[in-house]
């Protein structure tokens, strides 16, 4: 008897036009979160950012593009690659964390929700085709394919969009410094049931969430500049505490999803992780080495594409993958039969994982 595997069948990404350089903010004023003024010259300021992050530029969606935009664009490119008929997709799952935020304002809008105005943009008709928003943090885009392929292989869904889309931009605070990590971007992907003899496709997903203090690390927040209006808020994080929840407890779901597919970590070609640091990003994927055992340059097993897009948050996994696919990321590239563990971590503080053969 055959299996029921969850396979994705076709991405898509959209990459804003507008290229934000780290060089734009170095005459920009920044404040601290208790809105004193921060000392010494903005271009050091800008220059450490860069060392810690390993941001040089990100993407901004111009004015006229706003998020149920891109993930539209996103979702278009992802049903052509797949070469399937819109009409026959069962669910459209869209992670995000702001909804549409129009210029000039700060307001979020999700009425009528993303999901649904996505629906309405790409002009599928079929009233079964239900769509709905995920509020997950950054892991949201994960989050909506580990929940595609449990109504796959439970028989209730056969095709889903999943869509990860944010536009960070419309909700920073420009006197932040943190601010600088933000972009905007979107990325999609057709899963689907497909019938195999053999495990391919999602073999093994792991989940932890973490609601206590860890709740607060991402926030909404007035700006750190003084005489602010405390009613206008805006993304906010204690970055130093991210980092050191990221480093204990990501690896441990990422072991937790390989252990459950069975296979040994030296099957794994690619490891996709959230790109939210470049150095937090290194250190999660060495420690998830070190606890098989084993240190090594990971460099080969983990394409970054954050230097020059920055954090779009629900964007970034599924951007990466998407680029590695056509062929955009230099040294980096997944062939059939590869081993890959998707992986992030963001506001809740929830972590998850996948582990997918190609």
């Amino acid at each position: 008897m055959k299996r029921i595997n969850t396979v994705i069948t076709g991405t898509g990404s959209y990459i804003p036009n507008r290229i934000v350089k780290n060089s734009d903010f170095v005459k920009q004023v920044f404040f601290e979160k208790d809105q004193t003024a921060i000392e010494g010259d903005s271009e050091l300021i800008v220059n450490k950012f860069r060392d810690i992050t390993g941001i040089s530029e990100r993407r901004w969606a111009t004015q006229e593009q706003n998020t149920s935009d891109i993930g539209a664009i996103a979702a278009e490119e992802a049903i052509k690659q797949a070469g399937i008929d819109r009409e026959t997709i069962d669910q459209i799952i869209v992670a995000h964390n702001f909804g549409d935020v129009f210029p000039d304002t700060i307001q979020t809008d999700v009425l009528p929700s993303l999901a649904s105005r996505i629906k309405n943009k790409l002009n599928i008709q079929n009233s079964s085709c239900i769509p709905y928003d995920l509020i997950f943090g950054c892991p949201g885009w994960i989050q909506g394919v580990i929940q595609a392929d449990a109504y796959i292989k439970s028989g209730l869904a056969k095709r889903c969009l999943v869509i990860g889309c944010d536009a960070l931009s419309r909700v920073i605070d420009v006197y932040d410094r943190d601010s600088m990590i933000f972009s905007d971007g979107a990325g999609a992907a057709i899963v689907e049931a497909a019938e195999g003899d053999e495990p391919t496709g999602i073999l093994s997903t792991a989940m932890v969430s973490h609601t206590n203090e860890e709740a607060y690390y991402l926030y909404l927040g007035r700006s750190n500049a003084p005489d602010s209006n405390p009613s206008i808020r805006y993304i906010k994080m204690h970055g130093r505490k991210i980092y050191e929840y990221s480093l204990s407890n990501v690896p441990a779901a990422m072991k937790v999803a390989l252990e459950k597919s069975g296979l040994p970590i030296s099957d794994v070609k690619k490891v996709l992780i959230h790109q939210a640091n470049e150095k937090m990003d290194e250190a999660i994927v060495q420690r998830f080495y070190k606890l098989h055992g084993i240190r090594r340059d990971v460099s080969p097993v983990m394409p970054m594409n954050i230097h020059e897009l920055g954090n779009s948050s629900v964007a970034t996994v599924p951007t990466l993958y998407d680029m590695i696919l056509r062929g955009q990321v230099p040294n980096h590239a997944i062939a059939q039969g590869d081993v890959l563990v998707f992986a992030s971590v963001g506001a809740g503080m929830n972590i998850n994982s996948f582990v997918y053969r190609q």
